[in-house]
């Protein structure tokens, strides 16, 4: 299977611009528009023009279709477009999706982009509302009739098993509630900058369904951001130090369902990041002991522990200790607890910035930056480099 091989994507290709809108809870412009201003502000950075992008990608998920993005910003023939599915789990995988196609030379300058209205527009967090039948559909009809209608319910169900597996209590969640929005509250475009949090109001904040409390879930948010891809020779005369795409990865589990799957041997991890970890691993030959930066998918706390265990940076069920002890930076921008619930796209941009050197929460030094995508679904990650 492609997990067991080292693939030969690494270093063929670099994220060479960012961009974003502000992010609010009411836009006031059409998820369309949000698109726009942020693929227009990644190529800015770039110091790139609408007329050098010959491919795009996006998610499954987004209303703005890649034509339609491409007129809007004057943009001319697209010799590649793609979508990604299942959700957050798509933010990594668009990277990878625009990595592809440079590398093999189908695209020189693919924009990857995740624009919407998710406060004032459709939330997510009302759950399912309809559904026409299908079969990917099908295994909702297994929890839906119980009242596991949210997002929010389905992670639960995991996180009440991982407590008891490992003898632990919900206010371990706090630790990655309260590291986010240390850094979010001095990050200008952070939602609740200013706003720190202590592990007390954590614990204090109301029931969503039990073991979450509301704190341990993210935000919703409005607002667009957008990263541009091209060969790392390319991105070294653009404007901006590229950020090297080392190693990229998709990874669906066994009995992989989208957030119910309930019925593997065990709940206590997530097998989808455990396929995007050994094969990020393998392709960049680096561990967890190289990595400077963690940009990990914050959209539930306990998801968040579960990853850093599925990545080896510590033992089953030890992961609240190694949050609380602060030993690895993670989400310096805030995360989407704290800054804004982009579907991940902004901890991608976060990890450039860390390369750069240009964060607001600068890690002296960071040179290597592993992201993740959403997870409960079939997900996705990369390791990011600074270059040379």
């Amino acid at each position: 299977m492609s997990a067991r091989t080292r693939d030969t994507l690494g270093g063929r290709a670099a994220i060479a611009g960012i961009g974003a809108t502000a992010f609010s809870k009411d836009s006031g412009r059409s998820e369309l528009r949000l698109a726009v201003e942020a693929v227009r502000a990644a190529l800015d950075d770039a110091g790139l023009a609408p007329a050098d992008v010959d491919g795009m990608v996006t998610f499954t998920m987004d209303t703005s279709p890649e034509i339609t993005v491409a007129q809007a910003c004057g943009m001319g023939e697209l010799s590649f477009f793609s979508r990604v599915h299942y959700g957050g789990g798509a933010a990594c995988a668009t990277v990878l999706q625009a990595a592809l196609a440079v590398a093999t030379g189908t695209a020189e300058v693919v924009v990857c982009y995740r624009a919407f209205n998710e406060r004032s527009g459709r939330r997510f967090g009302a759950g399912v509302q309809h559904r026409e039948p299908s079969a990917e559909g099908a295994a909702l009809g297994w929890v839906l009739p119980f009242g596991l209608l949210t997002p929010a319910s389905w992670v639960a169900m995991a996180a009440q098993r991982y407590l008891y597996a490992y003898g632990l209590t919900p206010e371990v969640f706090g630790h990655v509630a309260v590291v986010d929005r240390t850094y979010a509250a001095t990050n200008p475009a952070a939602y609740f900058y200013g706003r720190p949090l202590t592990l007390a109001e954590h614990a204090a904040s109301r029931w969503i369904v039990e073991p979450l409390r509301l704190l341990d879930c993210c935000q919703e948010t409005d607002g667009g951001q957008a990263v541009v891809v091209t060969s790392v020779e390319r991105a070294r005369d653009l404007r901006r130090p590229p950020a090297v795409i080392t190693a990229a990865a998709q990874g669906a589990g066994r009995a992989q369902e989208q957030m119910t799957s309930f019925y593997r041997d065990e709940l206590t991890g997530l097998p989808e990041m455990g396929v995007v970890a050994r094969r990020l691993w393998r392709s960049s030959g680096l561990g967890p002991a190289d990595i400077d930066v963690g940009i990990l998918y914050d959209h539930f706390t306990p998801f968040v522990l579960m990853q850093l265990e599925e990545f080896g940076f510590c033992g089953r069920g030890e992961a609240a200790g190694f949050v609380a002890e602060e030993r690895l930076p993670l989400n310096t921008h805030g995360g989407q607890l704290g800054e804004a619930y982009l579907h991940g796209m902004n901890g991608i941009a976060e990890a450039v910035r860390q390369l750069r050197g240009t964060a607001v929460n600068q890690i002296p030094g960071a040179s290597r930056t592993l992201v993740t995508a959403g997870t409960g679904v079939p997900t996705s990650g990369l390791v990011l480099t600074s270059d040379g």
